[in-house]
């Protein structure tokens, strides 16, 4: 299979998947990027070892998010002539990416990581547009079930719909068993924005010192327009929190310092995933989560490797002064969190995007030899 997949640019939790898929022996891929990478991002990324081509970037910012405009994908899949097209979105880019397949009668994938809550907000037109991208698409790859759930909203029937789970190396972030963890009781690892709430896990920190009767330390790890804030926030209660900010890490440096706390605050206000809690669970941390990520019951288990909580300081420090009080329920919580990541692959991912277009190519045949009879 000759398979395109039409993306806004590399990430280093994807780019291993899609190594492996182009490894296989029954598949060439090549990837088309609308850009570098994105404006907000600060990543190390792996090797590439698959054929790409990055297009004249065309993005534009709004509402914080970034929108690509390349119409020049149109060429460059004249050049590839793929098999099978995936995207990744609904930028224009992908639009024109979807059109070009669907004109050409060449079997369409499409790819999501978002779900069923962080889509609740669209507008009437971007339902319209999505129920007329996938009702001339063959098949759907979802990153969490609650991907599978969006897909469900739309009719989509589950046999269409593969997984490709977001992924770490997890060895990279695990040592010997037992876990051995650090002088930080927190760690908050990820963008300071207003929508990852950093000063509410500062406020999480400051209450668990009282009720402890002791300072605690929470470990920043990250770089965004909140810092500021958050470290004001930090020196008004300097009394009873030990704020460090590390800044941004490189991937080389992360595992340490998750290593370096006992418990990670995820309190994001809307995350369709959450990768920084794959990183974490891989370490052996607990994680207190709000239910806006979608790792919450999925992989953040209520009451086995963490705890999934509404944004309110006095339930989550609750809960951070059970895990940091007991030690024999800390060990349980984050052997779980490293059984519970085990499952998420990057083989895993794989194999889900090469089923997917197993199954495309093999419903555009039957669709083929049927119109023929015809």
């Amino acid at each position: 299979m000759n398979i395109v997949l039409v993306t806004n640019g590399p990430v280093p939790y994807r780019i291993p998947a899609l190594n492996e898929l182009a490894a296989m022996p029954d598949v060439s891929l090549h990837v088309i990027f609308c850009c570098g990478r994105e404006p907000n991002r600060e990543w190390n990324l792996p090797a590439i070892e698959f054929r790409c081509t990055y297009l004249r970037e065309r993005v534009v910012k709004f509402k914080d998010r970034f929108i690509h405009n390349n119409p020049d994908v149109v060429a460059a899949l004249r050049q590839l002539q793929p098999d099978i097209v995936i995207t990744t979105g609904f930028n224009p880019t992908h639009l024109y990416a979807f059109l070009y397949a669907w004109l050409k009668r060449i079997p369409h994938v499409a790819m999501t990581d978002g779900t069923l809550d962080s889509e609740r907000s669209l507008s009437l037109v971007h339902r319209r547009i999505r129920h007329l991208v996938y009702a001339r698409s063959s098949a759907f790859v979802w990153a969490s079930s609650g991907g599978q759930k969006l897909y469900a909203s739309y009719g989509i029937a589950e046999n269409r719909c593969f997984q490709a789970c977001l992924s770490v190396e997890n060895a990279r972030f695990s040592e010997t068993e037992p876990f051995s963890h650090g002088s930080f009781d927190f760690i908050f690892c990820g963008r300071l924005e207003r929508i990852k709430n950093p000063c509410f896990a500062l406020d999480v920190a400051s209450a668990v010192a009282g009720r402890l009767g002791r300072k605690t330390r929470i470990l920043f790890v990250g770089s965004g327009k909140e810092e500021q804030a958050v470290k004001q926030h930090a020196t008004a209660n300097a009394g009873a929190v030990d704020a460090v900010f590390h800044g941004f890490a490189s991937q080389e440096a992360l595992p340490a310092l998750y290593r370096s706390a006992r418990v990670f605050l995820f309190p994001t206000s809307w995350d369709p995933w959450g990768v920084v809690t794959n990183e974490a669970c891989a370490a052996g941390l607990p994680v207190l989560v709000s239910p806006h990520a979608g790792v919450a019951g999925e992989l953040v288990l209520d009451g086995e490797n963490g705890y999934v909580c509404d944004l309110d300081v006095g339930r989550w420090s609750d809960r951070a002064c059970t895990l940091l009080s007991d030690p024999d329920l800390y060990t349980a919580f984050s052997r779980r969190s490293h059984s519970l990541v085990g499952e998420y692959t990057f083989s895993r991912a794989c194999q889900g995007l090469a089923d997917a277009c197993h199954y495309a190519a093999t419903q555009s045949v039957g669709q083929d030899k049927a119109m023929r009879r015809q």
